[in-house]
């Protein structure tokens, strides 16, 4: 049995074998097998907690549920070296690769992933829907931008990331400011530790972006550990925070009970939906 553990190896690159000057490493994708598992545990984790939390509150567990099974496929991608092209790089020099591995399935975690995100912020402060749904929107077209950007080769491509730049700020801007519409539903700090730790984080993406598919100014498996960082702590340890601090929250009060209505006020009490509704009583009146 020592043995065959030891002898035991990464073939992902042998299978799979990579292309282009610049290109994931065997390192690298052992790195991404271990964020991989990450991914996976905190799926199956989050899986498994959905049977024991309380009826009509498990919105967050089903969010985040989504984000941890995509990213634990996205990532399964990655470190088996599929899902790349070979893109040329304008942005090169005699110390830099003149082409790049550049993935795409990182930006198809993103897309989910980061709408996660703002719609857990957002249901959490309390926002209206279509604040919900501008943010959701926003995080899209931060994310392909990038992706455009990414796949551009020439110095156009700097166009895109400011475009996704803006959205980034745009996003950052729309989340802080749902902290008084947080503090009227009475959870301002956990709002605001939560939504500090995804803007933090957000803030280091452009800038990782920059130096990787962007600048091409650090290898391919560098940024692969930059960004898996970033990505474990944005949404697996996000997602358990979450779990954590949603113990002392009034779903009632934070109008996140749902039923069949849907997302349900007044404590689980639609007046249109009771028999005892004032319109309907007028209209049996009148039939009779």
């Amino acid at each position: 049995m020592p043995v065959l553990l030891l002898g035991r190896e990464n073939a992902a690159l042998d299978i799979n074998p990579p292309a282009g000057s610049e290109e994931l490493s065997v390192n690298g994708s052992d790195w991404l097998w271990a964020v991989t598992a990450i991914y996976t545990f905190s799926f199956i984790s989050f899986f498994g907690l959905t049977f024991v939390a309380r009826s009509g509150e498990k919105i967050f567990h089903y969010l985040f549920t989504i984000a941890l099974l995509v990213g634990s496929i996205t990532y399964f991608a990655q470190a088996s070296d599929l899902g790349f092209a070979v893109i040329s790089q304008v942005n090169s020099s005699p110390s830099f690769a003149l082409s790049r591995q550049i993935f795409w399935p990182k930006y198809v975690n993103w897309v989910v992933g980061f709408p996660t995100v703002v719609t857990a912020l957002g249901l959490l402060s309390g926002v209206p829907w279509a604040t919900i749904i501008y943010n959701i929107f926003l995080s899209w077209t931060w994310v392909i931008s990038y992706l455009v950007s990414a796949f551009t080769t020439s110095n156009y491509k700097w166009g895109f990331y400011a475009f996704g730049t803006v959205s980034w700020l745009l996003l950052a801007f729309s989340t802080f400011s749902a902290a008084s519409s947080a503090k009227r539903v009475g959870v301002s700090r956990d709002h605001t530790l939560l939504s500090g730790w995804v803007n933090l984080l957000w803030l280091l993406y452009p800038i990782a972006f920059g130096l990787t598919d962007g600048g091409n100014r650090i290898g391919v498996t560098p940024g692969f550990i930059f960004f898996g960082i970033l990505d474990v702590l944005l949404v697996p340890v996000l997602s358990f925070s979450f779990i954590f601090l949603a113990r002392r929250w009034d779903y009632g009060q934070l109008n996140l009970a749902f039923t069949r209505y849907g997302r349900v006020h007044d404590a689980g009490q639609f007046p249109e939906k009771t028999a005892d509704a004032p319109a309907p009583a007028a209209n049996n009146a009148m039939t009779a």
